[in-house]
Formats: structure tokens, C-alpha cells, sequence
């Protein structure tokens, strides 16, 4: 008997301890198929460098041969591309347009006077935000939670909104999309379409009713308890004129227009309409303010988050992508996929499996993009073995990375929320638990429906 998927697995669930034990989760996932990979070794293994990198002679050596085709790999493609989304984001929000595009959107709502209405509308605006500005929690506690609670609705139910509208992190903006768009072989904006929208249009519309119904039980029951010294204050104008809204936006519409889906003869790249809108825009706050000092110091801000994303993500999908390499070396996604065989699941029933996996490790980590890097790589794989679509499989695992840490009280999000609005993680939890529960059954559903069957 071949115990080396068995200790592999040993080793995966002492790293998942680690990670729940708040470990950094780069070092522990990269010395964890590190471990893996000298495990193989040890076995016999030799074969686990990717096609086009040759074995340098010594195995030892091809182990960290092995990191640097990753690493090589992921900085000049998705990599990049995430690096530069970052970018982009960061200097939208430093010129005002991020704030003018919220501004714009959410102001309609003043009108209105239903207030569990408002809600859901807020939560449907805040979720269609998200697809061009991945980072929108904070800037909605400023720019909706005071309409929220000025029409009647709780903090607390505010907060619960605000805090799941990034559940599904969109492309081209979300780290996670644009890896799940590389790993399924697509272009990020023919993922968004095609495999991201028909899936999130259900899970938005499923969230929103709950929403109307969670928030309105819990309202009525109100017995949240608030810190007295945290407090939101007003929204303040933006300093970008209101056309500005279009800036955040313009990357995606022109990605739309020049692809396969509008006008097939052109093709523009994500990162060419990143870089074409960012140029633009510097040029066009040039001719405004006529002050190039101010104007080159925060256009300085794209490659400034382009280094704090590379760190932050970009890194740990280097790790993630290595961790399985190991996994897949030391046998035990052959042993999945024979398991699955052998009890019938079948594609939809081991989509299924990696999917609660990803889920699961999210909700005990908080960290979405930790989890769903560290298993994406695998969906390739698997696919092959089933004979299916890889965005069948990535898709619905990239969904759920952002479901659960909707729902975990330590996800990062969460904690900031809660603190923002004066109440404790776990007592917005419980108000974001169901509408999530409701999105991930959604999701496993209408995945299976659209592109498994």
C-alpha cells in the first residue's frame, strides 16, 4: 500500500490547524508543500517540475526550479493583472472617482422612504459596485450606512448589508475572479459574463430577500448592543466632479466593447484598459488642476498598491500554487478523484466537495483568497478526469471563498464592519449567517443547473 497520499493528507490538515491558529499563511503554505515535496521525493517522485522547465540533474534543486516557473509565471501573468486591478482601485479612490461613482448610485435612495426596501436596493447597488471596486466596504459605511439608518433601519442591519456586498468578488476587479478566470483558461471579462453573471444574478436576488427578511426579524427583536463610542460620521463630497463616476468604470466597458462579446476584431486586454484609463485620467487631472507635482505624486499610487498587492496576494497565490504542487506530487489529488470515482459523485459531487473544502477553511481562516488559491490550482485536474468545463469547477469555488468570509467573525471585513458600527463580530455574524447559507445553496444550484448537467 502507498502510504504517501496518506501522510500528504496528514500533513494538509496540520497546516489547515496552522492557518486556524492565525499562522502567517504564506510561509505556512509554502513550507507546507515544501514538505510535500521532499515527502515525494523520499517516495521516488521526480516528475512534479511543469512542461517547458527541464530537470536541472539534481532533484533538490528542481523542487526550488519549480517555485521559480511559478513564481516567473504568476508575476508576468495573473499576477500582473491583479497587481495592476489593485492599481487601478487604489488611484480611483485617491482622485475622489470611486467615491463620485458611489455617490452617484447611492443618492437616488435619499428619495425613497421604505426602509427594508432601501436596504435591499443598498445591497443590490453596493453588489453591482463591486464589480469595479473590490474594496467597497468602507467606502459604503460612509456613503450608505447614514441614509440606512436615517430612514429607520438598525446599525446593525446596515452593517449586516454593507458587509456582504462583497461576497462575490467580481472580475475584473477581485483577486480571486481573475484567478479563477486564469486557472478556467478565460479572459477575466468572458468569465465575468459567461460563468460569473448567470450564477450571481441568482445568488443577488436570493440574498436581497433574505436580507429583507433576517434584517427585519432581528430589527424587530432589538437586542443588539452597541458600543457608545464608535460612531460614522457623514458622508463628506467628493473632490472629483461627478463625471468622474465614469473613470471607475470605463476599464470594463471598454473590455466588453473590444472582446469576442461585442466587436470581435479588436481584442483589448485587462491590463491594457487599466493602464489606458489610468494614463487618461492623469492626463485629464493635468489639464485640471495644472499642477503636475500634486498630479504625478498620486498617480504614483498605482504602482505604490501594485507593490502592496504583490505582497499581499499576489505572494500568497505564488505559495497557494506551490502548496499544490505538493499536493498533487505526493499523489492526493489522484487520490480524491479515484475516491470520487468510486463513491459516484461524479463532476457535480466532487465540485461539490472541493467546494464545502474551500468554504470551509474560509470560514476558519477569514482569509477567502488564502483558501481559494491554495485549492484552485486543482480544478484543472479534475475537470480533465471528469471530462468537464474547469469554470464549472473554479467558478462555484471562488463564489464560496467570498460566501463564507461573509459569515466568519474573523474575516477581516467582518471585524472591520462590526467595529465601524459599535457591535461584535459574532452579533453581525448571526445577521449575515442565513442570507449566506441561502447564497452558497444558490450558488451549488444554479452552477449545477447552467454548467454541469
Amino acid at each position: 500500500m502507498n502510504f504517501m497520499p496518506w501522510i500528504s493528507i496528514a500533513i494538509l490538515i496540520y497546516t489547515g490547524y496552522l492557518l486556524i491558529k492565525r499562522s502567517q499563511t504564506h510561509i505556512t503554505l509554502l513550507l507546507s508543500g515544501l514538505a510535500m515535496l521532499f515527502l515525494a521525493i523520499s517516495f521516488g517522485v521526480t516528475n512534479f517540475l511543469p512542461k517547458g522547465v527541464k530537470p536541472s540533474g539534481f532533484v533538490v534543486f528542481d523542487i526550488f526550479d519549480l517555485l521559480r516557473s511559478i513564481g516567473t509565471k504568476q508575476v508576468s501573468g495573473i499576477g500582473f493583472l491583479i497587481m495592476a486591478a489593485g492599481g487601478f482601485a487604489a488611484y480611483m479612490d485617491t482622485i475622489g472617482a470611486a467615491k463620485a461613482l458611489v455617490d452617484f448610485c447611492i443618492k437616488p435612495l435619499r428619495r425613497l422612504s421604505q426602509p427594508y426596501l432601501i436596504l435591499v436596493l443598498g445591497y443590490l447597488i453596493g453588489t453591482a459596485l463591486v464589480i469595479v471596486i473590490p474594496s467597497l466596504a468602507m467606502l459604503l459605511l460612509v456613503a450608505l450606512f447614514p441614509i440606512l439608518v436615517g430612514v429607520g433601519v438598525s446599525p446593525a442591519a446596515a452593517a449586516a448589508v454593507i458587509g456582504t456586498t462583497a461576497c462575490i468578488g467580481f472580475a475584473p476587479a477581485a483577486g480571486t475572479a481573475n484567478l479563477a478566470a486564469k486557472t478556467a483558461g478565460v479572459e477575466p471579462v468572458i468569465y465575468l459574463v459567461h460563468y460569473q453573471l448567470p450564477v450571481a444574478l441568482c445568488v443577488i436576488a436570493s440574498v436581497a430577500i433574505a436580507h429583507y427578511f433576517v434584517q427585519k426579524y432581528y430589527d424587530k427583536k432589538n437586542d443588539d448592543i452597541y458600543s457608545q463610542t464608535q460612531t460614522i460620521e457623514a458622508p463628506e463630497e467628493s473632490r472629483a466632479p461627478k463625471w468622474y463616476a465614469i473613470f471607475p468604470i470605463l476599464p470594463v466597458i471598454l473590455m466588453i466593447i473590444f472582446s469576442k462579446l461585442v466587436y470581435a476584431k479588436i481584442q483589448l486586454n485587462t491590463v491594457s484598459a487599466l493602464l489606458l484609463v489610468w494614463v487618461l485620467v492623469v492626463l485629464i487631472e493635468l489639464i485640471r488642476f495644472r499642477d503636475a507635482k500634486k498630479v504625478f505624486k498620486e498617480a504614483m499610487q498605482f504602482f505604490k498598491k501594485m507593490g502592496a498587492m504583490f505582497a499581499s496576494i499576489v505572494a500568497l497565490i505564488i505559495c497557494a500554487e506551490f502548496f499544490a504542487a505538493g499536493l498533487k506530487a505526493t499523489g492526493v489529488v489522484a487520490l480524491l478523484i479515484q475516491s470520487a470515482n468510486g463513491l459516484g459523485l461524479g463532476m457535480g459531487g466532487m465540485t461539490t466537495v472541493l467546494t464545502v473544502i474551500v468554504g470551509a477553511v474560509t470560514f476558519l481562516t477569514g482569509s477567502g483568497v488564502g483558501a481559494f488559491s491554495s485549492f484552485a490550482a486543482l480544478a484543472p485536474d479534475v475537470a480533465a478526469s471528469f471530462g468537464g468545463d474547469p469554470a464549472a469547477i473554479v467558478s462555484p469555488m471562488q463564489i464560496a471563498s467570498g460566501i463564507f468570509r461573509a459569515m466568519s467573525p474573523v474575516a477581516g471585513v467582518v471585524i472591520a464592519v462590526a467595529g465601524a458600527v459599535g457591535i461584535s463580530p459574532m452579533a453581525l455574524v448571526r445577521r449575515t449567517t442565513v442570507p449566506m447559507i441561502v447564497a452558497f445553496v444558490v450558488t451549488m444550484i444554479a452552477n449545477w443547473l447552467f454548467f454541469i448537467v
